[in-house]
């Protein structure tokens, strides 16, 4: 694989749409464009000006501990694990470390298997097959096929249990390092000069070693690290899913014909083609044409959207059987698809609190085990059976392997990777492990009502005249003012009467009144629009309109009062539309035990009309942007844990005052920036999606932490040999290294699981 040098695109030397060879180095381009470019000017780009994506790549992080940040890849300073890339890549590149791991592991096993079969084969005569073999012969050729095996392909377990001693951080490899030391170092010495050991070391009066035990220990070991580095590189699989939905080229449209360039070269204001079948490439607005696109992967909705003039798209949608021209508004890096895999990418490096129980039994963990190591020796040596001292070694060997606390380390920040990723395939976009677990405990969510309940794009549903005058009149009248108006109402009476075909004409001597409405005049009429405070003033009689208005409000409509000529003339009533899915979300919220209170600052009539339909548990209206906060904050004062769901600005301080804010994906950058999750596609049934997530992730966690937990429990006692009073039973290093691999193994398929649950 090579990079085009002008787009920085990955590609196969063989798949190259062109190459040129340019100072005896050849170059090879993603498509001829590149090539065009490149032979214009190559200084400039051999000059690294051009965008080199594989410089995402260059930091690398534990996901254990997402502090520690290096510039390439080895392992961790505190725990010993593997460093990943921070940024995770469309390509599924190859691990350095999976590569060095799996190599080590194929040449330990296949020097291993003499020393294993030696032994067994030992075994099998001393059952009475023949008598034994030569024990100084066999444990010279266990020294010469372990040494390799221990010393090199176990070398990094070494290098890491070393600098966990000088870190003073003790982890799983200082563990493994001390194990496998004790049983090389032990062997190699009673295989060199057996005359300097006591007898309770000797079987059959010679030394017995322990080559097989350092062998297989580190084969089991380093099988382990294989298994855990492939499962690990599954967790950032939905985030290269995201990326690879993001196409490679962009059709733009220059002048009569259209050109396939690369994706990193389109700007903000490019034109481009979508056709049937292809996916959108950037994030923008389209400029003509109609067609459906599949925009499941921000909302979890299978159902298409439909796309005309002035519509917006997103950049990775599928786009269904017609085909539409779009501008490009946000490309590269601002596009919301490369958002969330941002936002998912940092989620994943943060810390739940339920981690901070695992972080402060990992402190004394270590050096507990070492004590139980050296008490399970002393133990065996003082009152075992014969070799006692043999068994004592063997005995501490097996406690220090089969503590190694990987899975305890593991357990939290694989289900959080896991659960993230999972979320934003589902829509849901979690910005820190932390609002991923509180989202669980809560038991009141507030929603804001236009834009969160409601679609936030009033219009005009109601017009109601008063003879002589028609609804055509009506509206004509209001519309005439409202072109000069900035009122938020003013835009839907205007649409409204588009749609209904009504010709505006232009008003003179318009004027505002505060607080209360406009006028002016209009065809030679003057007109008055808005409240009863403004017609009374004005000597207008509004008695025929209050039982009209009075329905209205009660309805959740926004009321304005037409007066033509200081006479009535009639009722408009504009209302913010409820979203069709409000309902159904609402009904699921309820049935997950949640207090559901709408918080607006709309009038108490018109709210208390929305809560009725949707069946809300608690209105609190007439409230001001600055008074949002407050009121979560009481609520949260009455013992609540409240999670809070908005769209605007003013939304942005109650939003970060929640427990859980959450920001819906239509809404404004502040408001995103505030919350700790944002529904990409608005809708409030992601909010079910999202709790459910919530409630999946944290009970994986506590599986994962209770499968940790037992393990430990379980497998220390028996490694020492608790069960051999009353089962003779003692487990073998060789069984507790096995017992090791598979419980970090159960732990991270058990987070995987995750990637499977129904949202």
């Amino acid at each position: 694989m090579v990079l085009d040098p002008v787009c920085g695109m990955t590609i196969d030397p063989a798949d190259a749409a062109g190459s040129w060879e340019y100072q005896g180095q050849k170059y090879y381009f993603c498509h001829e464009s590149c090539l065009t470019r490149f032979k214009a000017d190559p200084e400039s780009f051999l000059a690294s000006s051009a965008p080199k994506p594989v410089s995402a790549s260059a930091e690398y992080t534990c996901p254990m501990h997402p502090e520690i940040v290096r510039d390439q890849p080895g392992p961790c300073p505190i725990c010993g694990m593997a460093l990943e890339p921070r940024t995770v890549l469309a390509e599924d590149t190859p691990n350095p470390e999976l590569v060095d791991m799996t190599r080590r592991f194929w040449i330990a096993a296949a020097l291993g298997i003499p020393v294993f079969a030696l032994t067994m084969g030992d075994m099998a005569l001393g059952m009475g097959l023949g008598g034994r073999l030569d024990m100084s012969v066999t444990n010279w050729i266990g020294l010469i096929f372990s040494t390799p095996v221990v010393l090199w392909a176990g070398w990094p377990f070494f290098v890491r249990g070393w600098s966990s001693i000088v870190t003073r951080h003790s982890n799983m490899f200082t563990l493994i390092a001390l194990g496998v030391g004790a049983a090389y170092g032990f062997s190699v010495a009673g295989t060199i000069v057996p005359q300097a050991f006591p007898a309770g070391f000797r079987v059959h009066g010679v030394v017995e070693t322990y080559f097989d035990t350092s062998v297989v220990i580190v084969v089991l070991v380093l099988l382990g690290q294989v298994l855990e580095l492939r499962a690990r590189g599954r967790t950032s699989a939905a985030l290269r899913d995201l990326l690879r939905l993001a196409p490679n080229t962009a059709r733009v449209v220059r002048g009569e014909r259209d050109e396939n360039v690369p994706l990193v070269s389109v700007s903000v204001g490019d034109v481009l083609r979508v056709r049937p079948g292809e996916r959108v490439p950037v994030d923008g607005a389209v400029l003509e044409g109609r067609s459906t696109v599949d925009e499941s992967m921000l909302t979890g909705e299978p159902i298409p959207v439909e796309k005309e003039a002035g519509a917006r798209v997103t950049g990775g949608t599928m786009n269904g059987t017609g085909s539409f021209v779009m501008r490009a508004e946000r490309v590269g890096a601002d596009t919301l698809l490369s958002q969330i895999v941002r936002m998912v990418s940092e989620a994943q490096r943060t810390r739940a609190p339920i981690q901070r129980l695992a972080d402060r039994i990992a402190e004394y963990f270590v050096p507990a085990v070492l004590l139980a190591a050296l008490a399970a020796f002393a133990a065996w040596a003082l009152v075992g059976p014969e070799p006692r001292l043999a068994h004592a070694l063997l005995s501490a060997v097996a406690v220090l392997i089969i503590a190694c606390p990987c899975a305890l380390g593991l357990a939290t920040p694989m289900a959080v990777m896991v659960g993230t990723g999972r979320g934003a395939h589902a829509g849901v976009l979690i910005r820190n492990a932390e609002a991923l677990e509180r989202l669980e405990r809560v038991d009141t969510l507030i929603v804001d009502k236009t834009g969160t309940l409601t679609e936030g794009k009033p219009r005009l549903v109601t017009v109601r005249a008063l003879a002589p005058f028609d609804e055509r009149t009506v509206v004509s009248m209001a519309a005439a003012l409202e072109q000069a108006s900035e009122h938020p109402l003013a835009a839907a009476i205007l649409d409204g009467a588009h749609e209904r075909g009504i010709r505006i004409v232009a008003a003179s001597a318009f004027e505002t009144v505060t607080g209360r409405g406009v006028r002016g005049r209009v065809d030679g009429h003057e007109v008055l629009a808005g409240n009863a405070t403004l017609l009374t003033e004005k000597g207008v009689e509004i008695a025929p309109l209050n039982a009209q208005a009075g329905a209205l409000r009660a309805a959740g409509q926004t009321v304005m009062l037409i007066a033509v000529d200081g006479r009535a003339a009639g009722v408009i009533g504009v209302a913010d539309p409820i979203k069709p899915s409000a309902r159904e979300a609402i009904a699921t919220l309820h049935q997950e035990g949640l207090r559901i209170v709408m918080l607006t600052g709309d009038n108490t009539v018109t709210a208390t009309a929305v809560a009725q339909a949707l069946g809300l548990d608690e209105v609190i209206a007439d409230v001001l942007p600055d008074q949002k906060r407050d009121a979560v904050r009481r609520l949260q004062g009455a013992g609540r844990i409240v999670a809070m769901a908005g769209d605007g600005i003013n939304d942005a301080p109650a939003l970060a005052q929640a427990d859980v804010g959450i920001a819906m994906g239509t809404g404004t950058d502040v408001a995103i920036e505030s919350a700790g999750i944002t529904l990409v596609g608005g809708d409030l049934r992601a909010i079910v999606r999202a709790r459910r997530l919530s409630r999946a992730t944290m009970k994986n966690i506590r599986q994962n932490l209770f499968l940790a937990f037992v393990y430990n429990a379980l497998g220390v006692p028996i490694a020492a040999g608790v069960l051999y009073p009353f089962a003779a039973v003692l487990i073998s290093p060789i069984w507790a290294s096995a017992a090791m691999t598979f419980s970090s193994v159960s732990v991270i398929g058990n987070a995987l699981r995750l990637r499977r649950t129904p949202l």
